[in-house]
């Protein structure tokens, strides 16, 4: 990346500079075709990305294989970024099962290292289940932080991995964890769901990259989107901008350390989320996104959804 393209400006996670605008790869599914795949991936570093999300259990394993296909051998300053405590079924509207053992995090990492041809994963996030939107597993898979961290930290000591984050937890169990090096937190956070703000405020004065997922609201049915809002379409048309660049924009103002991870298997759409750090927000339009609120927002949120989710899996 050239000193010129920082999308969304400068940013940080640990130590490792990067654009606050970045990529998630979840999407390079099977609905994206691999040569798809490839040159989003690859424009995406053209315009200044170098912070990508992956996951081993992400479309098992082939999202790896189609980031390696893309940019290996990898730009020195690309930071990629993966999770494990998940493992990829194939079956259902969110098909994966909780992995959380501490094995299970070992052998998931290990698999990122043999997809993505990497020595060493620069960050890998903890999934956990504390906030959803999956059921909160049972048995041997409702497994201690403690033991977990334990691993992770024994996998960086080992320099299989860079650096800890840490995902789906609320701000209890960020406190615990924040001695173990924590990085960064990936929590669901939007202009319509604002139930993690205390956690977001924590990881501000730590000095913690927060990235959020459901950016724009869930897609699920049933669920608020921030596109629909009708605050969010004003201002939008008052800016020539579109409801998503609105809403992402809003979220590069919550907070400075804030880095977005904005998904797509589309050329067209992934330069308008690039754009995202073209649109600048008045005082007064940033107090107006502000004052939204949303039904069925806020603390029962996530429950509500990990109900919707269980109940698809369950079927």
């Amino acid at each position: 990346m050239t000193a010129q393209l920082q999308p969304g400006g400068a940013g940080r996670i640990g130590t490792a500079p990067v654009a606050r605008v970045g990529y998630g790869a979840m999407q390079l599914d099977d609905k994206v075709t691999h040569d798809d795949a490839v040159a989003v991936l690859r424009r995406a570093v053209e315009l200044g990305v170098n912070h990508i999300d992956t996951a081993s259990f992400y479309f098992g394993g082939e999202v790896n294989h189609r980031i390696r296909s893309a940019l290996a051998p990898y730009p020195e300053d690309l930071v990629i970024v993966s999770k494990v405590g998940a493992a990829y079924t194939g079956v259902g509207p969110v098909p994966l099962t909780a992995a959380q053992q501490p094995a299970q995090l070992r052998a998931a990492v290990e698999d990122d290292l043999r997809q993505l041809g990497l020595d060493t994963v620069p960050v890998v996030n903890l999934r956990r289940y504390d906030l959803g939107p999956a059921p909160a597993p049972e048995g041997d898979q409702n497994v201690d932080l403690d033991d977990q961290l334990a691993e992770m930290i024994a996998l960086r000591d080992e320099g299989k991995i860079g650096s800890i984050g840490i995902s789906s937890v609320g701000l209890d169990v960020l406190q615990r964890a924040l001695p173990a090096g924590i990085v960064c937190v990936q929590n669901a956070y939007s202009l319509l769901d604002r139930s993690q703000e205390e956690a977001l405020d924590f990881c501000a004065d730590e000095g913690v990259a927060w990235v959020p997922y459901f950016p724009l609201g869930s897609a699920f049915p049933g669920f608020p989107r921030v596109t629909d809002n009708d605050v969010v379409r004003e201002i939008a048309g008052e800016l020539g901008a579109t409801p998503a660049q609105v809403g992402l924009a809003w979220l590069l103002t919550a907070s400075v350390n804030t880095l977005l991870i904005p998904g797509t298997g589309s050329l067209g759409h992934l330069q308008e989320n690039m754009a995202v750090a073209d649109v600048v927000l008045s005082d007064d339009a940033i107090a107006r996104l502000d004052a939204v609120t949303a039904p069925g927002t806020g603390p029962d949120y996530a429950a509500t959804l990990r109900g919707v989710l269980g109940e698809a899996s369950a079927s």
